[in-house]
């Protein structure tokens, strides 16, 4: 069983979180290059994709935890600090795309959409450096879930 949760915690983290970090990442340059052009029709495309993206795949990636625990609890390393860890990663990145990204994505599409369309760089480059953070942790959480420190098994 043990094995069974733990191919299914893997498998959502590659096809849920992998492309909330793709589609975030590439959400602020498509929106730099759609402010800056006459006709950004087709950018506004990409960004509506990109934010759908975003947004459904953090809704699916909500499995990750859930089959995370599930492993942790039947490999018996609840306790473990490398885990508990990772789990306040988790939380911190939840959180920061939830509160962070999703809705600046929003606002961003929403400000470009307007009549007269508006731009500010600044919202621009804090979804960036949020989007950033937000890749970052989930790298942290992929280094501590390979790595484990402390583990007995040898890795």
């Amino acid at each position: 069983m043990t094995k069974f949760l733990l191919s299914v915690h893997v498998l959502a983290a590659i096809i849920a979180i992998g492309p909330i970090t793709v589609a975030a990442s590439m959400f602020p340059a498509v929106a730099r290059r759609a402010a800056t052009e006459p006709e950004p029709g087709q950018q506004i495309t990409i960004l509506r994709t990109l934010h759908r993206i975003s947004r459904v795949y953090a809704f699916i990636g909500v499995i990750v935890p859930v089959f995370g625990f599930a492993t942790a609890n039947s490999l018996g390393v609840l306790g473990d600090t490398w885990l508990i860890v990772s789990i306040a990663l988790t939380a911190v990145a939840a959180g920061i795309l939830a509160l962070s990204v999703l809705p600046r994505q929003e606002r961003i599409l929403a400000d470009l959409t307007a009549t007269p369309p508006t731009t500010d760089p600044r919202s621009r480059a804090r979804l960036a450096m949020y989007t950033g953070a937000f890749n970052l942790l989930w790298a942290t959480v992929t280094v501590l879930m390979i790595v484990r420190p402390g583990s007995t098994t040898g890795a």
